[in-house]
């Protein structure tokens, strides 16, 4: 159609100018402009016909083409946009193919170079007010339509500059062109302008000739020189623009092969399969690019380069070697073949990973193996391809959407050298501590595989620990020490999550023994662990601390490192998750300090004095006590506590030489041990001696022995096994008994002399009572004589801080001495109090009340200390940021009140009224006014801090039993109110645990719970409904219904064979407890299931591991709950009546559980929490069974029945099928009603019959102790052969497989009346047995044969805990 309206139009008029110059007049409608493209192109191709006839003359053709791109075109293109952006468009690209045949027509070469100027000046004009930063208007710039107009007036005109005269020009139009291309815009009309200028003005220009295309090349390689900023919203990268022009370009960037294998095209020579920007181009754009778009453009450059080697036929090289490593390309004419089967299978790797479709990907991962085995020769060691091409694949897989294919591609990664050993290259290295690494930070990665058993460990965890080992053995050993310091530095740039760091540390660990790190290798293990403490796992944190350590011992270089940096870096440890004396992670330090002792960087401040043939690990360890025990010199009045981090320094140290030396000396006497930790002790125990004459011994030098001691005394302990045979312990035990007098001296005489007067010298008090506890605690354990120095002290104290609590105020407002001395009298008393309570043993006074008794009785309750004397109170808040504020220190006074009532409502207990109306004069008012007290406490719970509310809760405990009945208003409101603070804390570890215990004891006291249930009042209810709560908070706090149903059945129960009566007659009344118990567990998300896994994997490594022994195992998971309620229940004696209603009471709950379940929702998947509730419930069921007789079971049979219809589920069929066995074993009178559910039709429970006739299955031992079986026999027989004709097909398999059975026991007891039968019988199961094919038929009867449930399992054998559990 066009070229016939061309045709009608020329027809018109011998002149052009006539007719082109009718079609410039009128509106520049997109019809108009079409029509004038169509004719002038019809013109061009007549002028390239120049024998044509009807021709016109060339002179009148070129200044008619000339009028219209001067007068009518170019003024188009830059005149006003009146049109909608698609019509503008439309009229745009018409203009721009009327004016290229314009400048075609007109060949003028000096008009069309002025043409494309004044054109380049447009395009790069910027007005002024764009510059200064103010707002940018949509034509402001190259990025308005102006500059996609300039752009297609450019493609219009470029092709006829000319190389020579136009070169100065030429180049900057590319430069121009270029600059569009690469420019950063993120979208829009500026995105359309790029693409205008790669798409079509590059190519265009390209035909120019060597000029235009090494201007596009020096530009290209300009860009990637410079740096990019990284910045927010910078738009698309610079590698997707870089590959844009250069798909664009590929075929005039590459050689085009000509005849006789001689290339042709640009005279220029450039290729740039020669340059290695090139191919880092096209490797950033396969492997980083984030849009697909840019990675197809890379794949679609790299093939025509691979295409292009094989058409040209002719060596090639990208540069030269790198090291080891070959060029980044190469081609050789002899090799074609295997180069082009490489380059083959590599692209259809990668353009295969476009699908992200693991089933369509796992196929083609051989062809990965294949691209290795032509990649690397093994008979010269070397790469023959560049092993960054392979990291391209990886780096594909790795940065996938799909989770699975990143696991696949690790995990393909970490087999490589299972199978083959590579050369060893720089960039492999740097792929793993960057790439490999970054994947491996995925926690999903870590999962177990399909059927793997729980806690056996993550695969691709071992298989990070077999590569690692493997890879580093493999490495130069010029350049391993900096491959795993940089490994471990990566562990530190970055936040990993739990099991990700686990294992990582582990793989380290088992890196074999190499002299690698030095001082810098240690500080950067030390960034690792400060990495593990962030995570709340503590078992996964203190295992990874295990095998950072171990890493340690393996991979330092002792000689480069001292003792004091080996110290410095285990203090980054903590003693009570990994390091802890006596576990297997100790004995290993000591050995290797042992072996390595004498290999140690020296210090130059070591000595060895006093040490006669010493070792430098003691000569380090007896320097460290000295330096410690010396006073500071920066010592001032009222100096703050030092803090404790040198104590446990030099604690750790002492004792880790004394366990070195004990290991050298295993088989000598016991002395050696005894005088090298004399040695040690010597400095401090001399100065502990003088605490109790030397009134002048500088303030922090007491301080800081008092830490060591108390220091040492604890981290001697030995983890997981008992202190009596640790000689060291014993040592230390007898050292410190010999200095108690003098410090308990010295701490009498700190406590009682108002000689502690600063807020910080409150720190102060803390220590001391913390070291006479100690003494206290040692003095017991190696026996306690009268006349001991602790017995002189107790006495002194406790009238020393009552007298200062009965000191009077003046009437002045107090000073701040006298404040703190009353603190500290309450804490000391406070102390006395619970050491008396702990241990009977230091009751000095007789039973009755003495005068300690009374003065606590009478104290004023939540007394608040006023706030120091108004001059002083400057130099209060100017101490150290260390000190505490007024507030947390009046509450530590009340605290330390009540701890102190505490004391006194346990011992006096007896004393403690229903009513207060009973005693009329009092003489221990605490005690004797109950409900005063309560309210007190009800008071203190709103002025104390979460963490100093324990002995509140533990005076609730033994008040509210006693009010209960009288004041359950009051008891409630205390139950509310205690529920509060435990509902707030649940986000706070520290002290959560602690308050959520004393609750539970405090409310669900088994005496609280006996007389809530008798009375029935608003309490009862309340305590249910509290109980619901901790059940409900459980779901999203593991561990919270451990505590509870844990306290309940203990108290529930006396001994594990013996329950009272009274008990559990209260615990039928919360039998609603032990129910939501047995049932209790929640489905977790897939990372909570991984922790737990990861978790049990390493509790499964016992002593291997030493987190397992320091770490006390809480036992807060959720199958703890079910583990204690069974347990609970295994341990009722069914002959006890109060027992046997209770679990009477208990199954008829369950089972209404279980039909409520079911109403709820009657389709459910497996492994859904329905599902879980449903099989806890036939567990439990099961577990209870052996204690019900006929008589309860007869009211609860047609239930079970009727949940056997309803279950369609495998696990909770085999449950039910397993119970109905059961019953009718043991009572057979059940039998009747049996039979009677073979009676309904077979659309009242259409597969449900499958269940009855699972259990005929096993008839033999339903009807083994019946004297007469042949009746029994025969009713089973006529019902199972009505089944064996049903439609359904897994009915007919069921009924067959009990036939075959019950058949089998017709023939052995041999019935005559079944004679006539037998030929039909035995046809049909020969038919069966003998079925021809392998269709699913067969295959089911042999499948079902086979199963467990009748093959192997026996119903009465199997009958036990474990089974029920695992079933």
């Amino acid at each position: 159609m066009e070229w016939v309206l061309a045709e009608v139009l020329l027809a018109q008029s011998r002149d052009p100018r006539v007719l082109l110059g009718a079609l410039c007049r009128g509106d520049a409608s997109a019809e108009r402009v079409e029509t004038l493209r169509f004719l002038l192109q019809r013109l061009e191709d007549k002028e390239e016909r120049r024998g044509d006839a009807d021709a016109y003359p060339g002179a009148l053709l070129q200044e008619a083409a000339r009028e219209a791109a001067v007068g009518y075109l170019v003024p188009l293109l830059r005149g006003p946009d009146p049109e909608s952006p698609p019509l503008r468009r439309r009229v745009l690209r018409a203009a721009a193919g009327a004016l290229r045949s314009c400048v075609h027509l007109a060949g003028d070469p000096q008009w069309v170079a002025a043409l494309a100027e004044e054109t380049l000046h447009d395009l790069l004009a910027v007005r002024p007010e764009c510059r200064e930063g103010a707002p940018q208007d949509a034509s402001c710039g190259p990025e308005g339509p102006g500059g996609e107009a300039a752009l297609e007036v450019l493609v219009a005109v470029g092709p006829c500059l000319r190389p020579r005269e136009d070169g100065a020009l030429l180049k900057r139009v590319v430069q121009a062109a270029l600059a569009l291309a690469l420019g950063e815009a993120d979208a829009g009309p500026a995105e359309e302008t790029a693409a205008l200028a790669a798409g079509r003005l590059l190519p265009t220009l390209g035909r120019c000739g060597e000029v235009a295309l090494r201007a596009v090349w020096e530009g290209l390689r300009a860009t990637s020189a410079r740096p990019r900023a990284s910045t927010p919203g910078a738009g698309p990268s610079p590698v997707g623009r870089q590959l844009l022009v250069l798909s664009a370009l590929a075929e005039k960037l590459l050689p085009e092969p000509g005849a006789g294998r001689v290339p042709r095209g640009p005279e220029t020579g450039l290729d740039v399969r020669r340059c290695w920007y090139f191919w880092r181009t096209v490797q950033a754009g396969l492997a980083q690019a984030e849009d697909a778009l840019t990675r197809k453009r890379a794949l679609h450059v790299l093939q025509r380069a691979v295409e292009v080697s094989a058409e040209l036929g002719a060596d090639c090289t990208s540069g030269p070697r790198e090291g080891n490593d070959p060029s980044l390309f190469w081609w050789y004419e002899k090799e074609k073949d295997e180069l082009l089967k490489f380059w083959e299978n590599y692209i259809l790797i990668m353009e295969t990973l476009e699908g992200n479709q693991i089933h369509v990907i796992k196929p083609v991962l051989p062809k990965l193996n294949n691209l290795f085995d032509c990649a690397v020769s093994e008979e010269k060691g070397v790469w023959l391809f560049h092993p960054s091409w392979h990291m391209c694949i990886y780096k594909r897989m790795f940065e996938s959407e799909n989770k699975i294919l990143t696991k696949e591609g690790v995990t393909h990664f970490l087999e490589l050298y299972e199978t083959r050993v590579l050369p060893f290259s720089p960039e492999f290295s740097e792929f793993i501590i960057g790439p490999l690494m970054d994947a491996l930070s995925e926690s999903s990665l870590y999962s177990r595989s399909p059927g793997q058993l729980m806690g056996s460990g993550s695969p691709l965890g071992l298989k990070l620990q077999t590569f690692l080992v493997t890879y580093v053995s493999l490495l130069p050993e010029e350049v391993k020490n900096g491959f795993l310091l940089n490994f471990i530095q990566k562990m530190t740039s970055r936040h990993w999550c739990a099991v990700p760091i686990l294992f990582l540390s582990k793989a380290l660990a088992n890196v074999p023994r190499c002299k690698a790190l030095g001082v810098e290798g240690l500080l950067a293990l030390r960034d690792v662990l400060q990495c593990t403490m962030i995570t709340h796992q503590i078992l996964l944190r203190g295992a990874a601390q295990c095998y950072l350590l171990q890493t340690a011992m393996n991979l330092v270089d002792v000689e480069k490192v001292s003792f004091s940096d080996v110290s410095t870096f285990l203090m980054s440890l903590r003693q009570d998750e990994s390091l802890g004396r006596g576990t297997s992670l100790w004995t290993e330090l000591c050995d290797w300090l042992r072996v390595n002792e004498s290999c140690f960087r020296q210090s130059s401040n070591c000595s060895s004095i006093g040490l006669h043939e010493t070792s430098s690990l003691n000569a380090y360890v007896k320097n460290l006590v000295q330096e410690y025990i010396k006073s500071p010199a920066w010592e001032r009045e009222n100096s703050f506590m030092p803090d404790w981090f040198e104590a446990k320094l030099v604690a750790m140290m002492v004792l880790l030489a004394v366990d070195v030396e004990e290991m050298r000396n295993q088989y000598s006497e016991k002395r050696r041990i005894q005088n090298v930790l004399r040695i040690f002790l010597d400095p401090l125990l001399d100065a502990l001696m003088k605490f109790g004459t030397n009134a002048y011994i500088p303030l922090l030098k007491t301080d800081r022995c008092l830490q060591l001691l108390l220091t040492l005394l604890h981290t001697c302990l030995l983890k997981g096994s008992s202190t009596q045979d640790d000689e060291v312990f014993t040592l230390l035990q007898n050292f410190v008994v010999s200095t108690t007098e003098s410090i308990s001296e010295f701490i009498l005489r700190r406590l009682t002399m108002n000689e502690l007067s600063s807020v910080s010298d409150l720190d102060r008090c803390h220590l001391y009572l913390m070291v006479l506890t100690e003494l206290i605690n040692v003095n017991l354990k190696i026996g306690w004589k009268r006349g001991n120095p602790i017995w002189r002290v107790i006495s002194p104290l406790k009238n020393a801080s009552i007298r200062h609590l009965q000191e009077t105020s003046t009437g002045q407002e107090p000073a701040l001495g006298r404040q703190i001395q009353k603190v500290v009298s309450m804490a000391a008393l406070a102390m006395v109090c619970e050491a008396i309570d702990q241990k009977p043993e230091l009751q000095l006074d007789s039973l009755d009340a003495g005068p300690m008794e009374r003065f606590l009785s009478s104290l004023q309750l939540n007394q608040t200390l006023q706030k120091p004397h108004t001059e002083e109170q400057s130099s209060f808040f100017e101490e150290s940021s260390s000190s505490q504020g007024w507030g947390k220190i009046v509450a530590q006074y009340v605290h330390d009140q009540w701890v102190c009532l505490s004391f006194l409502l346990k011992k006096y207990h007896t004393l403690i009224p229903t009513t207060e109306s009973e005693i009329l004069e009092p003489f221990l008012p605490a005690v004797q006014m109950p409900r005063k007290t309560l309210q007190s406490a009800l008071e203190a719970l709103t002025i104390l801090p979460s963490d100093q509310v324990l002995p509140v809760f533990q005076c609730m405990r033994i008040l509210v039993p006693k009010l209960l009945t009288s004041c359950e208003s009051l008891c409630m409101e205390s139950f509310d109110m205690a529920w509060k603070i435990i509902s707030s804390l649940s986000n706070t570890q520290l002290i959560f645990w602690s308050n959520l215990k004393a609750f539970v004891q405090f409310v669900f006291d088994n005496k609280v719970l006996t007389i809530a249930a008798k009375i029935k009042g608003q309490a009862y209810f309340k305590i249910k409904e509290i109980m619901y709560k901790i059940i409900e908070m459980s779901a999203i706090k593991t561990g919270v219904f451990n505590t509870l149903i844990n306290y309940c059945c203990q108290s529930w129960i006396v001994s594990a064979s013996n329950v009272s009566q009274g008990s559990l007659s209260s615990a039928k009344n919360y039998s609603e407890l032990v129910l939501e118990a047995c049932i209790f567990g929640t489905v977790f998300r897939r990372d909570q299931r991984l922790i737990q896994d990861v978790q049990t994997f390493i509790e499964n490594l016992g002593h291997q591991c030493a987190a397992n022994i320091v770490i006390e195992n809480t036992e807060r998971e959720d199958h703890y709950v079910r583990i204690c309620a069974v347990k609970f229940l295994c341990l009722l004696d069914g002959s006890n009546m109060s027992h046997k209603l209770f679990m009477e009471d208990l199954a008829i709950k369950l089972l209404g559980k279980d039909e409520l379940v079911s109403k709820s929702r009657t389709r459910y998947y497996v492994n859904s929490l329905q599902h879980r509730v449903k099989n806890r419930i036939w567990q439990t069921l099961l577990v209870l069974f052996p204690k019900f007789d006929q008589n309860f079971l007869s009211g609860i049979i047609d239930k079970i029945f009727q949940a056997a219809f309803i279950n369609n589920q495998a696990s909770i069929k085999y449950f039910i099928e397993w119970i109905i066995i059961l019953i009718l074993h043991k009572f057979p009178q059940f039998l009747p009603k049996f039979w009677d559910c073979f009676s309904y039709g077979e659309e009242k429970f259409k597969t449900s019959i499958c269940t009855f006739l699972s259990v005929l299955s096993h008839l033999d031992i339903i009807i083994q102790d019946i004297p007469e079986m042949k009746l029994t026999l025969k009713q089973a027989l006529i019902v199972v052969l009505q089944w064996c004709f049903s439609h359904n097909f897994s009915i007919r398999l069921y009924a067959l497989l009990a036939l075959k059975k019950i058949w089998s026991m017709c023939k052995t007891l041999y019935v005559e009346e079944f004679d006539a039968l037998t030929s039909v019988i035995e046809s049909s199961l020969n038919q069966v047995e003998n079925m021809h094919g392998a269709g699913n038929a067969k295959k089911n009867w042999q499948r079902i044969q086979e199963h467990f449930f009748f093959a192997t399992f026996h119903p009465l054998k199997d009958y036990c805990l474990e089974a029920v559990s695992d079933l």
